[in-house]
C-alpha cells in the first residue's frame, strides 16, 4: 500500500474542504434565488403592501402601507408595538413604479463593483 505523506494528506484535505465550500456556496446561491421567487409569488394578489419604510430611531420605523387599491395608512413600528399614525390620500403618495427587470439590473453586483473599481485613485 502506498501512503500519502503528511504534506500530501494536508493538501488533499485542503482540496476537499475547498471543493465542499464551493459546493455549499453554489447551493446557497440557488436556494436563495428559489426562496426569493417563492416569496414573491406568495405576495401576488395580497391586499397589504409596504410602500416605503423610514428608520427614525433604534428599532423604530415609520411605514406607508397600501391597504387595498387606493387606501394608504401610516404606521409607526417599534420593537414591541405598532401604532396607527394616520391615513393618506392616494394623491399624496408618490410611488415610483419599477419593473422587476430594472431592479435586477440595477442591483447587479458586477456593475456595482465596476463603479467602485473605476474610481480614480487619490494619492495625497
Amino acid at each position: 500500500m502506498i501512503f500519502l505523506s503528511s504534506q500530501g494528506e494536508s493538501l488533499f484535505q485542503l482540496v476537499i474542504v475547498l471543493f465542499i465550500f464551493v459546493v455549499v456556496l453554489i447551493m446557497t446561491y440557488y436556494a436563495t434565488k428559489w426562496m426569493a421567487g417563492y416569496q414573491k409569488q406568495q405576495q401576488i394578489g395580497k391586499n397589504l403592501h409596504v410602500v416605503e419604510t423610514v428608520r427614525v430611531g433604534n428599532n423604530k420605523f415609520v411605514e406607508i402601507v397600501q391597504t387595498g387599491k387606493d387606501h394608504y395608512i401610516v404606521i409607526g413600528v417599534g420593537k414591541d408595538e405598532i401604532v396607527f399614525l394616520g391615513n393618506l390620500d392616494a394623491e399624496a403618495v408618490n410611488i415610483e413604479e419599477t419593473s422587476d427587470k430594472q431592479i435586477s439590473t440595477s442591483a447587479n453586483f458586477r456593475d456595482i463593483l465596476k463603479k467602485f473599481t473605476d474610481l480614480p485613485n487619490k494619492k495625497e
